[in-house]
């Protein structure tokens, strides 16, 4: 079997004495998404900060594809194909989505002036690759929609060839037609063999999508379940009560000892 996309290996990250972060190990294939539950606080988004470069573990381990990694800054995490899109977008309100896709990349003609025409070109190839009905090329990206602002985010990602994914929270705030938009994004993404993280709050979210499901509580790692296995219920116990559902499942029930005879 091919080794993982990504193996995350007893990762620790600590803040002021507090372990934000405690001994959890993840990993994620190629063309699977990976949902990461937990209450806020659990320690999920700086467990995958520590993935995109963000922020620095402790200890711990980082594999790609079985070989060792070394991920200082966002940078490193970019040169190994790893592009995290946060719930903020990072997108330039005032600039329309040829620019924001290539925001700090941009396009240039042989006399080195910026090539408006050629990164329009692009951005009209990608989007017809993943979301036919984007047509705002020329709008600025502040006119968008929740639906369309998350499509422009994902296609910079995908376009400079990210084969990890990241999405922090991806349809908070959307409504039910931009969130299936966003949903449909991330089901063509994982049919390119394309790794995602989702970190998210919506179990319903997490069961429709993905394939595994890590649940993290107070920094640990509570367990990895398929997704094929579990309920919406046994995923809610795990986040609240901290235990894995399937080890609970899986351990005796204690009997009480028979009364042993007088004498």
């Amino acid at each position: 079997m091919a080794a993982p996309l990504v193996e995350m290996r007893d990762i620790s990250v600590s803040f002021g004495g507090i372990k934000a972060v405690d001994h959890v190990s993840v990993d994620l294939n190629a063309g699977e998404v990976v949902g990461l539950l937990g209450h806020n606080g659990a320690g999920k988004t700086t467990l995958i900060k520590v993935l995109s470069g963000a922020y620095q573990a402790d200890s711990g381990e980082i594999y790609l594809s079985g070989k060792k990694a070394r991920i200082e800054n966002p940078r490193d995490a970019r040169a190994y194909n790893i592009e995290t899109i946060y719930q903020t977008l990072a997108l330039a309100d005032n600039l329309d989505s040829p620019s924001n896709l290539f925001l700090g990349r941009e396009l240039t003609t042989p006399l080195g002036f910026v090539d408006d025409a050629q990164m329009e070109a692009e951005t009209r190839k990608i989007m017809a690759r993943l979301n036919r009905n984007f047509h705002n090329f020329s709008d600025p990206v502040a006119s968008l929609s929740g639906g369309q602002r998350q499509s422009v985010a994902i296609a910079r990602a995908v376009y400079f060839d990210a084969r990890i994914l990241i999405m922090d929270e991806p349809t908070a705030a959307l409504g039910p037609q931009e969130t299936e938009m966003v949903s449909e994004l991330i089901r063509q993404l994982k049919s390119e063999g394309i790794g995602i993280f989702l970190i998210s709050h919506d179990i319903h979210e997490v069961m429709e999508l993905c394939d595994r499901a890590s649940v993290m509580k107070n920094g640990r790692l509570v367990g990895t379940v398929n997704i094929a296995d579990v309920t919406d219920e046994d995923l809610l116990s795990m986040i609240i009560l901290g235990k894995n559902i399937k080890l609970a499942q899986s351990q005796p029930q204690q009997t009480a000892a028979p009364p042993q005879p007088a004498g």
